[in-house]
């Protein structure tokens, strides 16, 4: 019984570990998008941990380069879509990226490295954005649950409710129901 209540603490906290192995496991300082833009040369080479929305997929001949919308990360790693995108980075890989599994509007997060920054086309201004150079990516799936309504009569910890949501009839005690 002993040895239980001593391994107790263990499990528990190894179930909070919301991180996949592939980015939760690289070493990764904490800067904000904010921050690296002001001064990137100061943060040359130092590796992140990075989310946001894919924007982009291009394949060049040795490299495949992913234009991302950059949104803070939840505890588990998640970009956080509801908060406001604070701008644009560049994913370069050696890997190929298939610009189907890699589609438009779909989270993704990436461990990488600041290799400087990269000059993109935006409409017609050119802009400097960030360039990661990428040691991890890792494609979040579709979970339409991580961003309804749980039937609390306000949204789930924070994120956007689902469309046609009221906050006196939506819900109900075992979650959400869908008025299309």
């Amino acid at each position: 019984m002993k040895s239980f209540l001593l391994l107790l603490p263990y499990f528990l906290l190894s179930g909070c570990a919301g991180l996949p192995p592939a980015i939760g496991n690289a070493p990764a300082i904490n800067v904000s998008y904010n921050q690296l833009s002001h001064d990137i040369n100061n943060y040359k080479d130092e590796p992140v941990r990075w989310g946001g929305v894919i924007i982009n997929v291009e394949n060049e001949k040795n490299a495949s380069l992913m234009q991302v919308l950059y949104y803070p990360l939840d505890f588990g790693g998640r970009p956080q879509p509801h908060k406001a995108g604070e701008g644009r980075f560049v994913v370069k890989t050696t890997e190929f990226l298939d610009p189907e599994v890699y589609a438009k509007d779909k989270e993704i997060t990436v461990v990488g490295v600041i290799a400087g920054d990269i000059e993109q086309t935006v409409g017609k201004r050119i802009i400097q954005v960030p360039l990661l150079s990428a040691t991890a990516i890792h494609l979040w799936p579709i979970n339409p649950s991580y961003y309804i309504n749980r039937g609390y009569g306000y949204p789930y910890f924070g994120y956007p409710a689902y469309p046609g949501y009221n906050p006196f009839f939506g819900g109900g005690f075992y979650g959400p129901y869908y008025r299309w």
